[in-house]
This record gives C-alpha cells, sequence and structure tokens, in this order.
C-alpha cells in the first residue's frame, strides 16, 4: 500500500509541477535579494520536472552504492561546476537533449535493476550535473556575487535533500536491500518516461522551430 501511494503522489507532483516547467520561481525575474537568492536556489530544482525527476533517480541509485551519502555530491558538485561555466560565458551545446536524455539513461538503469559499478554511476553523475548546472545558471545571469552565494547554496542544499529523501524512502519505507526490488524499480521507469517525454519534446522544437 505504502509503494502504490507513494508512486501515485510521486506522479501527481509531476503532473502539478509540469505546468511550472522552465519558469521562473520568481515571476521571470532576476533575485535581488539574498533571501531572493536563496528562494530561487531552492526552487529550480523542483519547478524544473525533468531536474526533479533525475535528482529523485540520483537518490535511487544512490541508495544501492558503497558511498551512498557521497555519491550524490558528486552530481551536485557538477551542477555547481556547469552553473560557473555558464556564467562564466561557456554554452554547453544540445543541452536540453543532453539533459532530458540523462534522465532517461538513469531511470532506465535503475529500471533494470541491475547492480552497476559505481564509477559508472559517478560518471553519469558528473556529466549530466555539467549540463543541469549550465541550465540552472541561466536564471541567475547578472546577480551579484552574494545573492549567486545564496542562489548556489540553496540549489545544493535542495538538491541533496531530495536524493537523501529518495535514498530514505527506498531503504527505510520500502526497504529494498537490493536494486532489483520492485518499487526503486517501478519509481525508475516512471523517471524514465518522464525523461523521454521531454527528450521527444526537445527534439520536436529542434525540427520544426
Amino acid at each position: 500500500m505504502k509503494k502504490t501511494l507513494f508512486l501515485s503522489a510521486f506522479a501527481a507532483a509531476f503532473a502539478v509541477t509540469g505546468t511550472a516547467f522552465a519558469h521562473h520561481p520568481l515571476g521571470g525575474a532576476n533575485p535581488d535579494t539574498l533571501l531572493n537568492g536563496l528562494i530561487s536556489g531552492l526552487a529550480h530544482p523542483i519547478i524544473g520536472v525533468d531536474h526533479l525527476a533525475f535528482v529523485i533517480a540520483v537518490g535511487l541509485a544512490a541508495a544501492f552504492t558503497p558511498k551512498r551519502f557521497l555519491s550524490p555530491l558528486v552530481f551536485i558538485a557538477a551542477t555547481v561546476a556547469g552553473c560557473a561555466l555558464l556564467l562564466a560565458g561557456v554554452t554547453l551545446p544540445l543541452a536540453e537533449i543532453v539533459i532530458t536524455g540523462s534522465v532517461v539513461a538513469l531511470g532506465a538503469m535503475v529500471l533494470s535493476g541491475r547492480r552497476f559499478p559505481t564509477s559508472g554511476f559517478i560518471a553519469l553523475f558528473a556529466v549530466a550535473g555539467l549540463f543541469h548546472g549550465g541550465a540552472y545558471g541561466a536564471s541567475i545571469i547578472g546577480a551579484e556575487a552574494t545573492i549567486l552565494a545564496a542562489y548556489l547554496i540553496g540549489f545544493a542544499a535542495i538538491q541533496y535533500a531530495i536524493a537523501l529523501g529518495a535514498m530514505w524512502m527506498t531503504r527505510t519505507v520500502w526497504r529494498a536491500a537490493d536494486p532489483s526490488a520492485i518499487a526503486p524499480r517501478l519509481t525508475g521507469a516512471l523517471v524514465a518516461g518522464i525523461g523521454f517525454a521531454f527528450m521527444v519534446e526537445n527534439i520536436e522544437g529542434l525540427l520544426f522551430a
């Protein structure tokens, strides 16, 4: 019952936040205070459905790695680096395609129920993090340094909290001791499906723009 309720709530959360995809939590304006910078950083990984799906999948995947509390930090550090790259004027190519592709890939890995080498997850977390971080950085261009710092702290903290929450759900509520457990695999399927839907939308946008 707990599994079904969680998965239903998970799907409903995505449906609700879907309308906010790519919207700025401050109505499109750059944050102009430390508090607004922090709020914006906290909100961005949640209102972006593909980003949220990936962070949840990071927690699901990390739950079965030897250093499960450290693995998500690789992704988070990479998002900070990706944001810094964008602010330095470096634009990563086909960012939205890579972002949604990473959601599909990680969701499919969780869905498979297989044990992958931790290095495989780390590599995916690092590469995907650069692109996810670049997308986060687009909303903070032009902000003052202290506001930017608050933004980075906010989005790093919320991503780690989400990943830990998914990990806690996996290990404590579902009591999944192995990646072959059904609940994390079903959630992986949902994540992969979300990523695929957004990837198709992005490809159509490129082809028919």
